[in-house]
């Protein structure tokens, strides 16, 4: 697979019986609808109020602390909701000064609020203080948003403006930082007519258009802090009788770029890299024209994906921060867009076990 022969091989496939693969937007979408607090893409007001250090302590994976939620609704004035709380994570819970958080609702609680058909949210939210910490989560932000560019089956999301107070013994320090809400697994699930898969399956039994789909993107935005084999960032649908991984976390790539960022021990990566913007390509060996027909992908919606990053421009803090996202995926199309690059870059690395 390593000359050009075999590139040209693989187009001519592609071409000779690629009408029978159907693309993603084909498959599958009659999907139930989206709920509100997903639907509205505007920006929305919350504030918070807890001791970050008793959150640490006194939560788990299956304990939570009692708060409230404080929004601002259509109306922009603040209301209220009670909700239970708790650190998640495990990198960013011992290292960051702003925790994580899951938070889960009663639905008799969310009914007639924003927050009406969620039961469970993340909350991401900057790891430090400083001026590119709100930054650094809008890529992540960003990179979630370029996968629904690409795949009908993602986690929805919606930026928030966080006031947290946060509690420290009888005083009050207040923060204003940027954040995002994550949809759960569940709703995702739900919303796409599909059933959360909670066991390990080989990645080669997982459909193999996705699977590229998938591999694709993490490659893109240079994230390797995932396995699809061992379900590491990762969570498994069964969808019309197909198997697919839906990818989350991104603030170990290198289109995120934090400061804290490494790369992943997770697996072992086919080439060595010593930083997260060095892209690895950790996809399993497919049919030969499934990667021609995902490259194709790609390249359709390559305007699409770019005027998705420049949607966000008014978000930034320092510009420098979106253009160096720009540039970063406008590096991983010139890979595609060139023949022995691809093959150099990608077809060359595929793993076959």
């Amino acid at each position: 697979m390593k000359s050009q022969t075999k590139l040209i091989f693989l187009l001519i496939v592609n071409l000779t019986f690629g009408h029978f693969l159907l693309p993603q937007e084909a498959i599958g979408t009659d999907f139930k609808e989206t709920t509100t607090l997903f639907k509205d893409q505007e920006q929305l007001a919350l504030k918070l109020k807890f001791s970050a250090k008793n959150l640490r302590a006194q939560t788990n994976d299956s304990t939570y602390m009692t708060s409230v939620l404080w929004y601002k609704g259509k109306q922009k004035l603040w209301d209220s909701i009670n909700m239970k709380l708790r650190a998640r994570g495990n990198f960013r819970r011992n290292n960051c000064y702003y925790v994580p958080l899951r938070i889960k609702l009663k639905k008799s609680e969310a009914k007639g609020t924003p927050f009406a058909g969620n039961k469970k949210l993340k909350v991401v939210l900057p790891c430090l203080e400083g001026r590119n910490g709100n930054d650094y989560v809008l890529k992540e932000y960003l990179a979630y948003k370029l996968f629904e560019v690409i795949s009908p089956y993602h986690f929805k999301t919606r930026l928030v403006d966080v006031e947290f107070l946060e509690e420290r013994g009888q005083r009050i320090k207040e923060h204003q930082v940027q954040g995002f809400l994550i949809e759960d697994i569940d709703n995702v699930a739900e919303r796409v007519n599909g059933k959360q898969i909670k066991r390990v399956i080989h990645p080669l039994q997982h459909d193999a258009v996705f699977a590229v789909e998938n591999a694709f993107f993490e490659y893109m935005i240079g994230n390797t802090d995932y396995s699809t084999r061992v379900q590491h960032n990762q969570r498994l649908l069964f969808i019309d009788d197909k198997i697919i991984s839906v990818p989350y976390d991104f603030d170990m790539s290198g289109l995120v770029n934090t400061h804290y960022a490494t790369v992943s021990n997770i697996q072992n990566i086919p080439v060595q890299i010593d930083h997260v913007t060095q892209r690895a390509y950790k996809g399993y060996m497919r049919d030969e024209e499934v990667f021609q027909m995902v490259r194709q992908i790609y390249l359709d919606k390559k305007e699409r994906i770019f005027a998705t990053i420049d949607s966000l421009k008014t978000y930034f803090r320092d510009p420098a921060q979106l253009s160096m996202a720009e540039e970063y995926i406008a590096s991983f199309f010139k890979i595609l867009e060139d023949d022995k690059k691809f093959e150099r870059n990608i077809i060359d690395r595929i793993r076959v076990k």
